[in-house]
């Protein structure tokens, strides 16, 4: 990565080489997450070995760096390198080796030399309260940073729920006015395509996917109607979670540490908010780590995709979904307060009574076999 101006930046220690393989790897899993072909995939590759990267201007205001610190400590070593020679990151305050006038500078540079064609990228809030005096870079307010940038740039890309709709430092009572990108710009009277990625931090690939998929193809994903892509947030997590089996067959653990929570249980009772969620933590993990993500490691699901959940809803606290019990077969997730219908009773009977009846017979005949066989001496595997 190299700033505009020359100067040397940043690449994280130990981020060596990437070989062809694992190059095109990274592009179709990148490909892929965005929901497009093979083929695509092939373009996107192509695209970005000519040397045509994204121009990326990375603004940074009131968050704690968690997105680009996710980004770089990646546990696959390729992946930070990939992604510093996939984008041309011509403005980042944490990579820049560049600092005051020089970083200013570096700014302007970018700004001017990509007029309409760079991402504005944005990491954390926007305080909007008393003139946006809250947070300031260079002598000049977040607000009135981000709206030099963002005239300027072809699209905005949010990433992190901070970003997206004010995250953490948006909760009650939200001394500084904190918003997020999408709701400034409304603010600031700027029209541009907007991208957001919430996540606490967002994952490396969501971006990444949606950068090339912008240089390459010159558009962006799908979109909700919250600005989110659709391959990365069109599902609940609870639609996809490994757990979701035991909710089915209201299996819960009760509290944290007991058997059912030892056994990888739902976590539906200890407050998970996957029911409600929209987000692809469950399919695509984070730092290339199977499981690294909070019901992997046994935590329920905080919703910090979610405005009406992250650091508004108390994270232990029940998600409140219309129906947690997911058909009249299976057990409801708060026992006592469902009733059956008399049909429904009698239908169970009768799937019941079939799976009992069965289970008999086949408990007599294996019972038979081994009282026909010969005993054998146990060996010393038994």
């Amino acid at each position: 990565m190299t700033p505009s101006d020359g100067t040397a930046s940043h690449r994280p220690a130990g981020h060596g080489a990437v070989d062809r393989r694992e190059f095109l790897r990274i592009i179709t899993m990148s490909a892929a997450a965005v929901g497009l072909p093979a083929g695509a995939a092939a373009k996107m590759a192509e695209t970005a070995a000519a040397g045509l990267k994204p121009s990326v201007i990375w603004l940074h205001f009131q968050e704690c760096t968690g997105c680009t610190e996710s980004l770089l400590r990646a546990s696959h070593p390729a992946l930070a390198s990939l992604i510093l020679d996939l984008v041309s990151l011509d403005y980042h305050e944490t990579l820049f080796a560049a600092a005051g006038t020089q970083a200013e500078d570096a700014l302007k540079t970018a700004m001017d030399k990509g007029a309409g064609k760079y991402i504005c990228v944005v990491e954390g809030s926007i305080p909007t309260r008393d003139g946006g005096i809250y947070c300031k870079v260079g002598g000049r307010t977040a607000m009135e940073m981000f709206g030099d940038v963002a005239q300027k740039a072809a699209a905005v890309i949010a990433i992190g729920s901070c970003a997206s709709w004010g995250g953490v430092q948006s909760a009650a009572p939200n001394p500084t006015g904190a918003r997020g990108a999408p709701d400034v710009l409304k603010f600031l009277d700027i029209t541009k395509p907007v991208v957001t990625l919430p996540g606490c931090p967002a994952n490396p690939y969501n971006f990444l996917g949606t950068a090339l998929q912008y240089v390459t193809f010159n558009r962006l994903p799908s979109l909700d109607s919250l600005g989110r892509p659709m391959f990365a947030y069109g599902r609940l997590i609870h639609s996809v979670c490994p757990r979701r089996a035991h909710f089915n067959a209201g299996r819960f653990a009760e509290r944290f540490g007991d058997e059912a929570h030892r056994s990888g249980y739902c976590l539906y009772k200890l407050g998970c908010k996957g029911p409600v969620t929209h987000a692809n933590c469950s399919v695509l993990q984070f730092g290339d780590v199977v499981g690294a993500w909070p019901v992997g490691i046994g935590h329920p699901c905080a919703g910090c995709t979610e405005k009406e959940q992250a650091f508004t809803t108390p994270i232990y606290e029940t998600a409140d979904i219309p129906n947690p019990r997911p058909s009249w077969l299976f057990p409801p997730a708060t026992p006592g307060q469902h009733s059956l219908s008399a049909v429904a009773t009698g239908v169970g009977g009768l799937v019941g009574g079939a799976l009992l009846g069965a289970g008999y017979v086949a408990s007599r005949k294996i019972m038979a076999d081994a009282q026909s066989r010969p005993k054998e001496e146990p060996s010393h595997g038994d």
